[in-house]
This record gives C-alpha cells, structure tokens and sequence, in this order.
C-alpha cells in the first residue's frame, strides 16, 4: 500500500481501526488513517467500496461496529448526529437532503440560527437584539449563496434548482454551520466540466477563508487529483492506498480496482 513518508503530527480527525459490519458484510473494514489541520483530503474507491458508509460513522448516522473515530482529541463514534455537527463537523449528502419548499435563503438560514445569541422569548416578542440578530443571519446566508455562486437565487425554491445548484446549495448551508471540519459527499455529481472547474476553485477558497480542513468523496479523478492534497483510497471497505495524488495515481493496487477503469 502507498503511504506518506511520516504520519501527520497536526491531525484534526484521527480514524483508528474503524469497522461496520451489516450482518456477514464488512462495508468498512479496520480502516485507519489521520486527516491533517487545514488540509484536502480525499476519498476515493469503486462504487461499493465503502466509501458513504465510512462517511456515514463519522457524522453520527450509523455506529461503528468497531475502532474509533477521534476529532481534535475526543473520541465521538457513537455520538449522534447533532453532537457530532456541534463539535465543529458539517457534511453535504450524495443525495441531497435540502428543503425543497423553502427558499435558498431560508435553507442556508435554517443553518446559521444555531449561532444566534438571542433567546426564544426574545424573538416572540420582536425585541431589538432579535431582529437584529435575524437581519445578521439574513445577511451571512446572502454571503454564503453569493460566494457558492447563487447571487440573484435567494428567494427561488430549491426544489426548483437544477442538480449542480442544489449541490451548491447544500455545501453554502453546511457552510452556514460553521464547522471546522467539512465533508463533502461527491460534491461534483451532475455538473458538467465548466461547473466541476468552477467546484475546484470554490473548495480551495473556502479552505482558506474559512479556516477549514476539508474531507471529500468524489468519483471525478482529475477533480480529486487536481485538489487534494492526499488521498486515501478504499476497495471492498479496505484501505489500499494513502498519500499523495502523485503516488496513489501510480500506485499498481488503485489501478487494479479503480483507476484503470477510467
């Protein structure tokens, strides 16, 4: 198996033998790697490879059936979802979980009523700090649809958005949460290769505004070769390679399972 030269000493998320077994099947079979502060990192693999089901124990939506998940120090496998989201980690979906009766606006703003100051009474009643804080998440939500590339979409419904804007949608609302630690879901499903270019440069700037270490699963090579820093790759729930685009792309094992197939 490729791997880095040296572990990473500025890990922000730690993986140690995690498994999940659903009856006789091992999805997810003791996989261990770290994910650096800052970094984007990739996983890739052929379809059934475990790649969503990995994504899945990370964010509180099904238990390991074995090893640990480590962020910033603190074991949360078996935590649930919201926990998990409040330690600093958001995700988008592979299939999209937006509201599609609201508006874009209101979906990034679902998002970003966790970090308003004000109280439930204070809201009842109108008061200052209330509508001020709502005119402040407003605003934010607006930044975010701007700068994923929605200007002028604020009030459509999202259920009316072609694929590749709701797929912007759900990474400007995971955004919104404001986490450390953002985890994408095959973020470039349906968009065609102008919108793939476009997703490239977005991940790299939202890394660097924000301060975020990104994690991605994405079935578009060059996109991941191109963006990533390292890359970890999984077959039947293994872990085959892990290191650089560089060394996976060459890597005998990866073009066996996966890249040969391209």
């Amino acid at each position: 198996m490729t791997s880095v030269a040296s572990p990473p000493t500025d890990s922000i998320l730690e993986v140690k033998r995690l498994t999940r077994r659903f009856g006789g099947l091992v999805a997810v079979n003791d996989v261990s790697f770290q994910v650096n502060q800052g970094e984007i990192f990739g996983l890739i693999g052929p379809n059934g490879a475990g790649k969503t089901t990995f994504f899945n124990m990370l964010t509180g939506m099904i238990p390991p059936s074995a090893g640990k998940v480590v962020y910033r120090g603190q074991e949360i496998q078996g935590f649930a979802p919201h926990r998990i989201a409040s330690c600093g980690i958001a995700r988008t979906f592979q299939n999209l979980r937006l509201f599609g009766n609201l508006s874009a606006l209101e979906n990034v703003a679902i998002a970003r009523h966790r970090h308003q100051k004000t109280n439930l009474i204070e809201g009842i009643l109108g008061l200052p700090n209330a509508r001020r804080a709502e005119q402040e998440t407003y605003d934010r939500a607006k930044m975010l649809l701007d700068l994923v590339g929605l200007t002028g979409k604020y009030r459509q419904q999202a259920c009316n958005f072609s694929y590749g804007d709701q797929r912007r949608l759900e990474i400007a609302r995971a955004i919104a949460l404001e986490p450390d630690l953002l985890l994408l879901d095959e973020p470039a499903a349906g968009m065609n290769p102008n919108e793939k270019g476009a997703l490239s440069d977005l991940i790299r700037q939202i890394r660097v505004q924000f301060d975020l270490t990104v994690l991605l699963i994405e079935h578009h090579i060059p996109l991941v070769m191109g963006l990533c820093d390292r890359i970890a790759v999984l077959d039947f729930g293994e872990l085959i390679a892990l290191g650089t685009p560089e060394s996976v792309k060459d890597d005998p094992a990866v073009i066996e399972a996966y890249l040969g197939d391209e």
